[in-house]
This record gives C-alpha cells, structure tokens and sequence, in this order.
C-alpha cells in the first residue's frame, strides 16, 4: 500500500486526505498544516495518521511515497521541489505552478528522478467528462468545430490569483483532454470589480486554428452555471455538470451547405434538428478515480491523464491570458 501526506487543510485539502484514507490502495500517514486549528480539526477525523505543522518532518519520512499539495499556488513550486528532491512523488493542485518556468523545471526533476508528477485536473476523472471525451475518440459527433464554456457562480473570491487562474483551469484541462494541443493565441477581457484590482469577471477566446473555444468564468454570478458545450461537424455534447441525472446530452442537430451552392450568393443550407439522448453514466467520484490512477502511475507506469506536461500547458495559456488582459484584450501568442 503507497503511503501519502496531505499539505495543505483548508478548502480542497480535506477532500485529498478523505479519498486517500479510504483509497485501498494508498494509506493517509501525515496530514501537515501550518494552522494548529485546521491540523487538529482534519487531524481528529484520522486518528492512525500523523500530525506536523513542520513539512520538512513530513519530508523525512523515508516510507513516505506521495505528497498531496494543496495549498495557494504561489507555494506549489517550492513545496512539490523539496517533495522530488525528497524522492517523493506528487500530486499537486491546479494549477501545477505560477508561471511556465517553474512548471517546466518540477517536469524535468520529476523525470531525471523517475517520479510520478501528476496535477489535479480533477474534472478529467468524473464519468460525465471521460464519457463526453469517448463520444467524441468514436467518432460520433466528427470533427470539433467549436468550444463554449461557462463556469460561473457567487464567489469564492481568492486573494492570491485572478478568477481565470482559479476556475479556467478546470474547463483548460478539458479542451486540452479532448484537442490535446495547444492553441495558437489567446485573446482574454475582463474587470475587477471587488477588491485590489484582481480580475473577477472575464472572458478568454482560444483560437486552435480549425475550432475555436470560449471560456466564460465569474465570481459575482448570482446564479451557479456549469455548461461545456462540445459543438461537432455531425453532433453536439452539452456537459452539463449540475444536473445529476442527465449531466451528458447528445444533440443530433446540425447545419449543412449543399455543395452544389456553396458559394454565397446561392448558399443553400439546411438545418437538422434530431433526437436528444443521454446516455448511461458509471458512477464513481473524481477524487477516488485519480487517486487509484495515481497509484496505477506510480506501480505499473501508467501514463499520467492529468501529468505535468498537461499542467505547464494550461499555465501557457493562463500566462497569456494575463498578457492580454494587461494589454486591454489583444492577441497574444501562447508561450511567447
């Protein structure tokens, strides 16, 4: 059984260490915390694992085999260096790192050290995204023609990044699931409206060349929504994350242009407005999914669905982003 630490207690930190517990195949030994408050109150609820406020303790645990980070991003890179350099391997939250430099050396240590570097890109592991993204492997609804995504709702407002660095990565790391690239440019606007200038609302376009993706994310919606919509040259796929019970529809709808009148003083198009239908979901959550592939990683060197290749290309694109919301909305090449 892989023994595992969880760094970090606060929001998302207490969902790692219950799925790693109750994981078969990992064992929850440290729980680390710089706040004796939340240590003690996570800690009450695993009475086998090991309390510390001193992460370099947790680090000399010589059977210790994964660390879980998840505390603000501007500590990820440091925190998953010592855990490599410790011979650990590591799962850190999204995203990997503050910028691409970083995420590119915590790529190469992991590698020249043979370690397992996986983000939690957890959407990636829910049955309603693994089966939108076989939907589309089979063909069904042919090539991608576009990509629209909205991920708003009434907070919560962080103080460390902008709200496209706290929400966009979940719907990145679905187009990069899916185009498995990435896009040429960005184009990114938005306002603060709240507090210190930080970025609360905003809107990114990605352009990938033959399809073009929009990401909406909001933190002062007073309404929570949830759509990707998944738009195909034969069908459709609206993932819909708040319904439980039909979160994936098939639209067999379309437009087509008959070739004999494609240009457009005889454009004649017709419309295809087919069945809706929802198919069959496994059920399973993420967190519980990516910890066993996590173990599958690092027993049988599984390839990582979410590794730190993934990551450094959805911090590519949230650095660019930056750029063009800096520059009041221009185009800016991703990675330059």
């Amino acid at each position: 059984m892989l023994t595992a630490a969880v760094i970090g207690l606060g929001y998302w930190g207490p969902n790692l260490a219950r799925n790693l517990a109750t994981s078969p195949r990992t064992e929850l030994r440290w729980l680390c915390d710089l706040d004796d408050g939340r240590l003690n109150g996570v800690g009450s609820r695993y009475p086998s694992s090991s309390l510390s406020t001193d992460y370099d303790e947790v680090l000399g645990d010589l059977d210790l085999d994964i660390v879980a980070i998840a505390t603000p991003v501007s500590t990820h890179y440091e925190l998953a260096r010592r855990a490599l350099l410790a011979n650990k391997n590591v799962l850190v939250e999204k995203p990997l790192t503050a910028g691409s430099e970083q995420a590119e050396a915590l790529i190469d240590l992991a590698r020249e050290r043979g370690l397992v570097l996986l983000v939690d890109h957890v959407f990636l592991y829910s049955p309603s995204v693994q089966k939108m993204g076989g939907i589309y492997r089979s063909g069904e609804i042919g090539e991608i023609r576009f990509i629209d995504s909205v991920r708003i709702n009434l907070g919560l407002l962080q103080n460390d990044v902008n709200v496209l660095w706290d929400l966009a990565p979940h719907d990145l790391s679905i187009i990069d699931s899916l185009l498995a690239r990435e896009p040429e440019s960005v184009v990114a606007v938005g306002g603060s409206h709240v507090a210190n200038g930080t970025v609360d609302v905003s809107y990114l376009h990605l352009d990938y060349g033959n399809v073009k993706a929009a990401v909406h994310v909001n933190w002062l919606s007073p309404v929570k929504i949830r759509h990707f919509m998944v738009g195909g040259s034969k069908k459709s796929i609206l993932y819909n994350d708040l319904d439980r019970s039909e979160s994936i529809k098939v639209y067999d709808s379309g437009v087509s242009v008959d070739p004999k009148h494609a240009d457009r003083r005889g454009l004649l198009v017709s419309y295809r407005s087919g069945d809706v239908l929802s198919p069959r979901l496994e059920s399973f959550e993420p967190l519980s999914q990516m910890v066993s592939h996590l173990a599958d990683c690092i027993e049988n060197g599984a390839s990582p669905i979410s590794g730190g290749e993934q990551g450094l290309r959805v911090v590519r694109i949230l650095e660019a982003a930056d750029r063009s919301l800096e520059k009041d909305g221009a185009r800016i090449s991703v990675g330059q």
